[in-house]
């Protein structure tokens, strides 16, 4: 005799317990495409706003103009790019010292401006950062909290049995494979998540070394303009 289940069939004879672990994987899936569908986002506007906004600053320290720089780095035309955030930074710092009239040396004042750049840098960082966490621990969890599920599910298939005597093969098999379903669902779950880390966290390296280039440059700027 052959068992036919369908899906609905294998949700309806899971344990409260298995149908509340299923519930949680999807919840955790859900949240998966969330932090990634967020951070995409984020990522493709940082890229975008910084390339214009990269030789637009450029042009105007170049030719002096400090506070047209820092206008522009405030602007919400480029509240996502990571290099104005890190820019704007360094550039406040020196302005708020040279109108504060302070008698610090060129080596301190340059100091001080590094110091603004990489607090500046640490924070842009960590706010990169946000939510990408969610998804390491997701792509970890979810195929064991998936197996879970399928270890009550065997345990409940087998009281069934033995509460009924019915041994067959046939009353096996369709109790096992109504308890693969949540590992199953565990892995379908923790494989996206995975590649989402992934393709995020080398997204945040790349954005990483962009803002240690642009500081560097922007030092660099300071140290010729104090000569």
């Amino acid at each position: 005799m052959v068992i036919a289940l369908s899906w609905m069939d294998m949700i309806q004879s899971m344990s409260p317990l298995a149908i509340g672990i299923g519930v949680v994987l999807i919840i955790m899936s859900m949240i998966s495409f969330g932090v990634a569908i967020e951070r995409i986002y984020t990522f493709s506007q940082a890229r975008t706003q910084s390339k214009l906004y990269a030789p637009q600053v450029a042009k105007h320290l170049k030719e002096g103009r400090l506070k047209d720089a820092i206008a522009m780095s405030s602007s919400k035309k480029f509240r996502y790019s990571h290099l104005a955030k890190v820019v704007l930074a360094g550039l406040q710092e020196y302005q708020f010292q040279q109108e504060a009239g302070g008698n610090l040396s060129r080596e301190d004042l340059v100091d001080t401006v590094r110091r603004a750049i990489q607090r500046a840098s640490a924070l842009t960082a960590n706010d990169l950062k946000k939510g990408v966490a969610a998804l390491a621990t997701i792509g970890a969890t979810a195929p064991f909290v998936g197996l879970l599920g399928t270890v009550v599910g065997i345990i409940v298939a087998f009281q069934g049995i033995a509460a009924t005597g019915s041994g067959g093969l046939g009353a096996v098999s369709a109790g096992i494979s109504e308890a693969l379903v949540e590992t199953a669902l565990g892995l379908v779950v923790a494989i996206p998540a995975v590649w989402f880390y992934n393709y995020l966290t080398g997204r945040i390296e790349y954005f990483n070394v962009e803002m240690d280039n642009s500081s560097s440059e922007l030092v660099d700027y300071f140290i010729k303009k104090t000569a």
